[in-house]
């Protein structure tokens, strides 16, 4: 059996470093830390910032990008994505991209329009 060391973080370290980059931003920092930061199912971090979440989605591109023509460098991909100033992912593929902790979906799903509440998978099915 092969055992992966991984880092973890403390929350506290996790959100002091997150309210840094977020430049005192205390809404943007723990709605990062609840919804986006890569976790386990026990709740354990393992990234401190969004920049940490950046280059886990551009290695994660980037490997896709290796089997095509003219790859993208996961450099190239990680200065369009670092602090959002190019590309802000939507939020299932921020928080699923490279996570082998948890099974994530990868697509946002909406319904405009109707007057039942229709923010759930059950809810959108209902409508369908």
């Amino acid at each position: 059996m092969i055992e992966i060391s991984v880092k973890t973080y403390l929350r506290k370290e996790v959100h002091e470093a997150t309210l840094k980059y977020f430049n005192g931003d205390e809404l943007a920092t723990e709605v990062w830390i609840n919804k986006y930061c890569l976790k386990d199912s026990d709740g354990n971090l393992f990234e401190k910032t969004p920049e940490d979440m950046h280059r886990r989605l551009a290695k994660e591109f980037a490997r896709i990008e290796a089997k095509y023509p003219n790859p993208l460098s996961e450099d190239e991909i990680f200065e369009t994505l670092d602090h959002f100033k190019r590309i802000i992912p939507a939020g299932s593929p921020m928080s699923g991209i490279g996570n082998d902790f948890q099974i994530v979906s990868l697509s946002n799903c909406f319904v405009i329009g109707n007057e039942i509440d229709s923010d759930s998978y059950g809810g959108i099915m209902k409508l369908d």
